[in-house]
């Protein structure tokens, strides 16, 4: 059993391991942050795992070696929420923008880097650019009949090519989590050029959520990194311009894994069935991914008030009905009352149609993400 304090030591900080109960996901966060909900499903407050209790499969000794800066401004942030939250007809009570900013944190998804040692047999088609010179002849009667115009043809020269790779690769990158791929399909894609050597300052107020997928399970999915690497060298040390084909038999040693962190904002509101909807907001774009709830209890609000309405009308247009007979110019305005009130009576069903169809396009979205 690894030292209880192995966060200390494989973090340089002072962090606390945590479980959701709901979603079984694990954290590390400041202690300064509790008591503190979920940020991915925000349905438990976290609990603290004591040492004894720490399952072995949790306690990686693999240290953050970068992390992608949050640098979105607060003034952006504000405005991608409210945008968010302003397209929405007949929206929950809770989902407002000022509520979404309150609850806002910081949140670091981990993606594994792996080093690797290569050493491969390959093969490939290389291809190199040349020019062809011709001349083509063209007839011009406003010029005086034939010319020729010189044509130069951009073709490529494709050659066989079979060599032995051996190199080291370092920080390929990998999915540390289960539900990485769909996370990226609705967040975007990180410029993971844009990582920097970590630093312990980066966790201050923020919450490190733990890989689900230890190496092993995420090594599959590193080879295809390691693949166009080694294929873009293989050009390269051709000189060739391009190249296809590429195969190889390759070997693997001396893996060495490591975790860069990704920069995500945490939110949520509460839906008409007091269940939290979690919002995820790129750390440096501001692009948000959340479901989107209109509410059916503001709709049916409204058709009743709809309702009210007409129902009013209907009655006085049942009263000046009556005072017409001893006022014959009324029976109009009765007529009119009453037209509006069938009117305005069948209106009512809109709201719930406006936002049963909003709820299904918004699920339809959502699960072809």
């Amino acid at each position: 059993m690894p030292e209880p304090d192995f966060v200390t030591v494989t973090w340089n900080t002072n962090l606390t391991l945590t479980l959701c109960e709901t979603c079984d996901s694990h954290y590390l966060l400041p202690s300064a942050l509790f008591p503190f909900k979920c940020p991915t499903c925000f349905g438990a407050v976290l609990i603290e795992i004591e040492a004894e209790h720490q399952p072995n499969e949790l306690l990686h000794h693999y240290a953050p070696e970068q992390v992608i800066p949050f640098t979105i401004s607060h003034q952006e942030l504000t405005a991608h929420i409210e945008q968010f939250a302003g397209r929405i007809w007949f929206a929950p009570g809770d989902l407002k923008p000022e509520t979404l900013i309150s609850r806002l944190q910081r949140l670091y998804l981990p993606m594994w880097l792996v080093d690797s040692g290569v050493e491969a047999l390959w093969q490939a088609e290389v291809g190199f650019n040349y020019e062809i010179v011709s001349h083509r002849d063209q007839f011009d009667q406003n010029h005086g009949g034939w010319h020729s115009r010189q044509v130069t043809e951009q073709r490529i020269r494709w050659e066989p090519r079979l060599g032995r790779l051996n190199r080291i690769y370092h920080n390929m990158p990998a999915p540390a989590l289960e539900q990485h791929a769909q996370i990226m399909q609705r967040l975007g894609q990180y410029d993971l050029t844009e990582a920097i050597s970590f630093q312990t300052e980066a966790l201050e107020q923020a919450v490190i959520h733990l890989p689900d997928r230890p190496p092993t399970d995420a090594w599959p999915d590193a080879i295809p990194a390691f693949h166009a690497a080694a294929a873009e060298e293989c050009r390269q040390a051709s000189r060739a311009d391009h190249l296809r084909g590429y195969r190889w038999t390759s070997d693997y040693r001396d893996q060495h894994w490591t975790l860069l962190l990704l920069p995500v904002y945490a939110t949520y509101y509460i839906d008409d069935e007091d269940r939290p909807q979690p919002i995820l907001i790129h750390g440096r774009t501001g692009r948000l991914s959340g479901p989107k709830r209109a509410s059916m209890k503001r709709a049916r609000h409204t058709a009743l008030i709809i309702v009210a309405v007409a129902a009013a009308l209907f009655i006085l247009s049942l009263i000046l009905g009556g005072i017409s007979f001893v006022a014959p110019p009324l029976v109009i305005l009765a007529g009119t009352s009453l037209l509006g009130a069938l009117i305005i009576g069948m209106l009512a069903i809109t709201p719930i149609i406006v936002v049963w169809q909003y709820n299904r396009n918004s699920s339809n979205r959502e699960r072809e993400e």
